[in-house]
């Protein structure tokens, strides 16, 4: 059964991942988690001016929000995770992106390997 991926939209909700959560990151992403006490996962995307106009960044969102609702079944539930969009991220294929959310995700207690 897939879970449900709800985002994050709320500034609060924003600010309670950055001050409390963890923090992975690679060349193309911050990413920030931590446990929310649902029994979903909830994901914010943060992509600033510095990446592009906003046709770029709303493409950064979308590619970043569709590549953790693939490997969302991989994934614990009930954490709140926030995607930050590094500068070289405009560049990058939608291939490229998911390969480096997957390696994120796998250096956090969120991933599970499970049996497809």
């Amino acid at each position: 059964m897939r879970e449900k991926l709800t985002k994050l939209k709320k500034t609060q909700e924003f600010k309670r991942v950055y001050s409390n959560g963890k923090t992975v990151a690679n060349r193309f992403i911050v990413m920030y988690y931590m446990p929310n006490g649902l029994q979903v996962n909830r994901a914010g995307y943060s992509v600033s001016k510095k990446i592009g106009k906003s046709v770029v960044r709303n493409r950064v969102k979308r590619l970043l929000h569709e590549s953790f609702r693939l490997l969302n079944s991989n994934l614990r539930q009930g954490y709140d995770v926030v995607f930050v969009a590094r500068g070289k991220i405009a560049e990058a294929d939608f291939h490229t992106l998911k390969e480096s959310i997957e390696k994120l995700l796998k250096k956090t207690p969120l991933y599970e390997e499970k049996e497809r």
